[in-house]
C-alpha cells in the first residue's frame, strides 16, 4: 500500500512530520504493520524533504554567475 503525502506541504511542514514519525520509530512500542507504515511515510516525507532542498539549489545557482557555487567559509556580503 502507497502511503499518500501532501504535495503542496512545504519544506518546513514536511520536515516537522518527518521528525514525528522519526519519535514513533525510536520509541519501538509499536506494532510491526503500524511500524512499517510510519517507516514508508518517513520515506515518502523524507523524499519530498530532498525534492525541495534540490529546487532551492537549483533557485541559488540560477542566481550565480557562471553556476559557479559560493564557498560559504570566507564568504562575505558585498
Amino acid at each position: 500500500m502507497a502511503v499518500e503525502i501532501d504535495p503542496n506541504l512545504s519544506y518546513d511542514a514536511a520536515l516537522a512530520q518527518l521528525e514525528e514519525v522519526l519519535a514513533q520509530l525510536e520509541r519501538g512500542d509499536l506494532p510491526l504493520e503500524q511500524t512499517l507504515t510510519l517507516y514508508e511515510t518517513g520515506a515518502a516525507l523524507a523524499k519530498l524533504c530532498e525534492a525541495r532542498l534540490d529546487a532551492a539549489e537549483l533557485r541559488v545557482r540560477q542566481w550565480q554567475a557562471d553556476d559557479e557555487a559560493t564557498p560559504f567559509m570566507g564568504w562575505q556580503e558585498p
